[in-house]
């Protein structure tokens, strides 16, 4: 849906993830070898997949100020179980979270906490949103000013909203 940028660092890969559902047309890219292939899943992994998406888009709402979507698992309630190490970089000795192990071969939880913590301390977690629009909740990186973006695209779900308010006068 969105005609944004895709959001920086690690918070692509939840971006992703939560956009491989759209919701207005009941299409799962994780139904297929392809959709599963870009987050490194197997088909036996799809349902704790799917079980993690939806509970970042009910964060991700409510950054945008939103009530969840659906009862879902409580984000933390995930994460808690996704194992990281600290991560130093020997050349510089900077330091990170980071899934054990080769980060091709890590799990997809992993790989999220990971994605989340370094979100955190950039500071940037919180301008990862879901659109406020019922039939879409796109995730979207939120560059506005502000930070007060609303819709993952004006053009489509701002406009949408803009022209039934408009209507309703």
């Amino acid at each position: 849906m969105s005609d944004r940028s895709a959001a920086p660092g690690g918070l692509a890969l939840v971006e992703s993830l939560v956009n491989t559902l759209d919701i207005e047309s009941g299409a799962d890219a994780l139904d297929t070898a392809q959709g599963r292939a870009l987050f490194g899943l197997t088909e036996g992994e799809v349902e704790e997949a799917r079980a993690l998406r939806e509970s970042l888009r009910a964060a991700l709402l409510a950054h945008a100020g939103h009530a969840p979507h659906r009862p879902v698992t409580p984000l933390g309630e995930l994460l808690a179980s996704a194992p990281l190490v600290v991560a130093v970089d020997e050349r510089d000795g900077s330091a990170c979270l980071a899934p054990p192990g080769p980060a091709d071969g890590a799990s997809l939880l992993s790989r999220t906490a990971a994605a989340v913590a370094q979100a955190l301390v950039a500071g940037t977690w919180t301008r990862l949103k879901a659109c406020e629009a019922v039939t879409c909740h796109w995730a979207y990186y939120d560059r506005s000013p502000a930070g007060r973006g609303r819709w993952c695209s004006m053009q489509v779900c701002g406009a949408r909203a803009k022209m039934r308010r408009y209507r309703s006068k």
